[in-house]
C-alpha cells in the first residue's frame, strides 16, 4: 500500500480534527502518501481530493468541527454514485480509506468495500456514543461536558425561581448523553429512547419532591418515546395543574456538537486514527478501530452497524437512587 485517504462524514463531532491529524501524520511516518477528501462521500464523487502534508494538520488538534468538512450524499446511495466515487479514488491511485463518522458513514464504507474491494477502516466519530465496538466515541465526552456546563447554569436559575426545568439534549436513538448529563448534573429524572417513560410516575414523584426540593431538573433525550422536552412539559403541566409552579424548557441543540474537544476526546481520536492506518498497512479492512477496556480493537462493520449498544443498567439505577 502506497496511498491512502481520509474523510469525515455525517454529523460533525469534536475531536474529528485530532483524528484527521493522527491519520495524516501516522501515514507519513509509515511512508505512505495521504490524501484528504473534502465533504465526505459527496466530495469523493466530485473528486474533491487533495494531498496532505504534515503541516496540513498543524494547529488543528484543539479545533472543533472538521477541516475536511462533512456532508450527506444522496447520490452515493446509488450504484452509479458509488461507481463515480470509486473511479475518482482510482484516478488518484488511492488504495485504502479511513472513514471518520458514525453508523451511516460505516454503512457507506462497508458497501464501497463489498462492491469494489477497496480497503477501508472506520474511526467512531459521533457525539451519541451509540456505536458497538468501542467504549466511547470521538466527541461524546466533549458533548457531555458542554451540556453539563449548561445544565449547571440552568440549575442556578431553577433554584433561584423555584422552577422545574426540562432540558433537552441530543440523542435521537441513544440516551448516553442524557444519562451522563443526568448523573453529573444531579437531575431528578432522565428520559431516554431506550426505556419507556412512565409519565404517571414522573408526575407523582415531582409532587412528592416539592415537599423537599423547590426546583427540579429533568433531562430529556430528543428521541424519547413521549416526545421532546416541549411535548413532555405540556403533558406534565396538564397532570400537575399547579398555578404556583413554573415550568420551563431549554433545548441545548447544536452547541453540543461544537467547541474544543476535551483531552479525553483528543487522546481517543489520536489512538483511533493511528490504529486505522496501522490496520490498513496490516491488511485489515471492512472494520472499525475503537478502544475497549483501554485497548485498541478492530470490530467488523457488520457488528458496528448491526448491534445495539445498550445503556448500563447501573447508570439508570443511579438516577433513581441519587434523585431522592
Amino acid at each position: 500500500m502506497k496511498k491512502i485517504a481520509v474523510f469525515t462524514s455525517g454529523g460533525d463531532a469534536p475531536g474529528m480534527n485530532a483524528c484527521i491529524r493522527a491519520v495524516v501524520r501516522t501515514a507519513i511516518f509509515r511512508g505512505l502518501e495521504v490524501y484528504g477528501i473534502s465533504h465526505g462521500y459527496d466530495g469523493m464523487i466530485k473528486g474533491s481530493i487533495k494531498k496532505m502534508q504534515s503541516h496540513s494538520v498543524s494547529n488543528i488538534i484543539q479545533r472543533g468541527g472538521t477541516i475536511l468538512k462533512t456532508a450527506r450524499s444522496e447520490e452515493f446511495r446509488t450504484k452509479e454514485g458509488r461507481q463515480k466515487a470509486f473511479d475518482q479514488l482510482k484516478e488518484f491511485g488511492i488504495e485504502g480509506l479511513v472513514a471518520i463518522g458514525g453508523d451511516g458513514t460505516f454503512t457507506g464504507a462497508k458497501i464501497l468495500h463489498e462492491e469494489f474491494g477497496i480497503q477501508v477502516i472506520g474511526c467512531p466519530g459521533t457525539i451519541d456514543n451509540d456505536i458497538y465496538g468501542t467504549d466511547y466515541t470521538i466527541g461524546f465526552d466533549t458533548a457531555v461536558n458542554t451540556a453539563l456546563e449548561a445544565i449547571d447554569k440552568i440549575r442556578d436559575t431553577a433554584a433561584a425561581h423555584d422552577r422545574i426545568f426540562f432540558v433537552e439534549v441530543m440523542g435521537r436513538d441513544s440516551g448516553y448523553i442524557a444519562i451522563e448529563c443526568g448523573i453529573g448534573g444531579g437531575a431528578e429524572f432522565v428520559m431516554v429512547p431506550e426505556t419507556q417513560t412512565d409519565l404517571k410516575k414522573v408526575v407523582k414523584a415531582l409532587k412528592n419532591l416539592r415537599k423537599t426540593k423547590s426546583s427540579s431538573i429533568i433531562v430529556v433525550a430528543e428521541g424519547g418515546d413521549e416526545g421532546g422536552a416541549e411535548t413532555i412539559l405540556e403533558k406534565v403541566k396538564q397532570k400537575i395543574q399547579d398555578p404556583e409552579k413554573e415550568f420551563k424548557v431549554t433545548t441545548l441543540g447544536h452547541i453540543q456538537r461544537g467547541g474544543r474537544p476535551t483531552a479525553r476526546d483528543r487522546v481517543l481520536a489520536s489512538r483511533c486514527g493511528k490504529a486505522a492506518v496501522d490496520g490498513l498497512i496490516e491488511g485489515k479492512t471492512n472494520c472499525m478501530a475503537g478502544v475497549v477496556n483501554g485497548d485498541v480493537v478492530y470490530t467488523p462493520f457488520a457488528d458496528c452497524i448491526g448491534k445495539t449498544k445498550p445503556l448500563k443498567e447501573d447508570h439508570l439505577k443511579l438516577i433513581e437512587i441519587l434523585s431522592i
